[in-house]
């Protein structure tokens, strides 16, 4: 253990680094003695002086001098730990920017690196930094290609120029390039409208980490990049689609023509794009619920699913849906007796295709339940206060699918005491044969929380059921109603 009384000559010569700059933190005296050790013929002392300063920050702004005329040592090392130092000074080191841009064409890769890094959180550019920087983008390196753009974006607006060569980057072989350097065209400022064309053409890139990058781009941009992303919602590629449809959706612009050109693609030939246009359309908000609806018309059993979701997720603002997801859940398909006949016909078929048909047509009864289980789940989200909706999911609670039983019961407890009126059919769900339903009627009694004998009772007859978690649903219901 090295004693508190040791010379800084030491600690800096053992790299206790921790130990220097606590002794720093008590007495910044000891900052101009580590300056003065810069100077040292002892590599390792010379070494950690300068890292440091670097951790100092700008308080070592009076060592900037000295920390420059390291950037031209025999020893690599020393000269990488001088130029990552001066980055970490930031830009009271506006001084050695003539010096490091130098470094980006130097044969050691570290170094080349740390000059990029510290030339962007140095800033104060000048035309030859700029350029150098702008040089570097096709340095060999992958690494110091990364940090020449991430440097380019920290600079900022006074790196304009730099633009039309971050946009050929955003092509370069490597994911991170792209990524930075569509992150740096953002960052350089509002004339990074001009790169809007290039940064479209990125939406197609096979990685989803630079498509990612360059939708948060646009979005920052702003309404001057919508009238190009409109463009592309009809392009071939299912993926610059998407990423498009994505971009809007961020932007949460809720202007009536630009809602309804996204609500076009409820019904593209692609399912991503599909679902992701109904996402889009849920973060819109109010003034999509319209479009939503009318997508419902024309959309198969699963986009059902995904647009009744996307209502859903609009809450209390999709109202005006109460009435349609109503009428989705009371709808009553009737199946004569001629189509039972069939059914039992092909159950019992040989013929493959037969058997097929019978697969197809039980599917098809499934996602309508699916559907309708959707719609009741809706309604708990959307229609609080609304004597219609309550009474369409009591009515559901006896619907011969059990998930939409389960649905009903659950929505029933999310509108809590709107729903006291449901009290008597809750009290029924009880005794469902499926667990699922009893479960759920067990959590809306509670949530509710209306303490009545007959209430009690009932939850204190599922206490032992067959389903432990139906017995726990039970008995936190009771917890609850005893609070109450």
């Amino acid at each position: 253990m090295i004693k508190l009384s040791a010379s800084l000559e030491k600690l800096l010569r053992d790299a206790r680094i921790d130990l220097v700059l606590s002794r720093i933190e008590k007495d910044e005296s000891v900052l101009n003695e580590v300056i003065k050790h810069i100077d040292s013929d002892i590599r390792s002392i010379k070494f950690n002086s300068i890292l440091v300063l670097g951790e100092v920050g700008k308080k070592s702004a009076d060592a900037v001098s000295k920390i420059i005329s390291c950037l031209e040592d025999d020893d690599w090392s020393i000269c990488r730990e001088a130029t990552r130092s001066l980055g970490k000074i930031g830009d009271v080191a506006k001084k050695a920017v003539s010096h490091l841009y130098g470094l980006l064409g130097d044969n050691e890769e570290s170094i080349r690196k740390e000059a990029a890094i510290a030339l962007g959180k140095i800033g104060n550019p000048t035309l030859e930094s700029i350029s150098s920087l702008i040089k570097a983008l096709d340095d060999g390196s992958e690494i110091v290609r990364t940090e020449v753009a991430k440097a380019l974006g920290e600079i900022g607006s006074d790196a304009y120029e730099a633009i039309p060569y971050l946009m050929k980057s955003l092509k370069d072989i490597s994911w991170t390039v792209r990524t930075a350097s569509a992150e740096s065209i953002s960052l350089i400022g509002k004339e990074s409208t001009n790169a809007i064309p290039s940064l479209i053409s990125a939406l197609a890139d096979p990685d989803w980490r630079v498509r990612y990058r360059v939708v948060s781009t646009l979005v920052e941009i702003g309404e001057a990049a919508i009238p190009s992303i409109l463009e592309i919602l009809t392009h071939k590629n299912k993926i610059v689609r998407k990423e498009a449809i994505d971009a809007l959706g961020e932007m949460k612009i809720a202007d009536p023509k630009i809602i309804h050109a996204i609500s076009k693609l409820l019904t593209d030939k692609t399912e991503m794009v599909r679902g992701k246009t109904a996402d889009t359309l849920r973060n819109i908000g109010k003034a999509a619920v319209p479009n939503l609806l009318r997508g419902l018309e024309e959309a198969n059993n699963k986009m059902k699913v995904i647009i009744i979701s996307a209502l859903s997720g609009i809450g209390s603002d999709a109202k005006d849906a109460i009435p349609t997801l109503i009428s989705i859940l009371e709808f009553i398909e009737e199946i004569n007796s001629d189509e039972i006949e069939i059914k039992k016909n092909l159950l019992y078929s040989k013929s493959i295709l037969q058997r097929i048909k019978l697969m197809f047509s039980t599917l098809n009864e499934y996602f309508s339940a699916v559907v309708k289980s959707e719609a009741a789940r809706a309604l708990g989200s959307i229609g609080k206060d609304s004597e219609n909706a309550i009474s369409a999911l009591e009515y559901a609670l006896i619907n011969p699918k059990f998930i939409i039983r389960r649905e009903a019961a659950l929505s029933l407890g999310k509108l809590g005491s709107s729903a006291v009126v449901a009290l008597p059919s809750l009290i029924e769900a009880l005794e469902d044969r499926n667990p699922d339903v009893r479960w759920r009627a067990s959590e809306a009694l509670g949530i509710i929380g209306v303490n009545t004998e007959n209430v009690i009772s009932s939850l204190n007859g599922l206490v032992h059921d067959k389903c432990d978690y139906v017995c726990e649903a039970a008995l936190t219901a009771l917890d609850d109603l005893a609070e109450d």
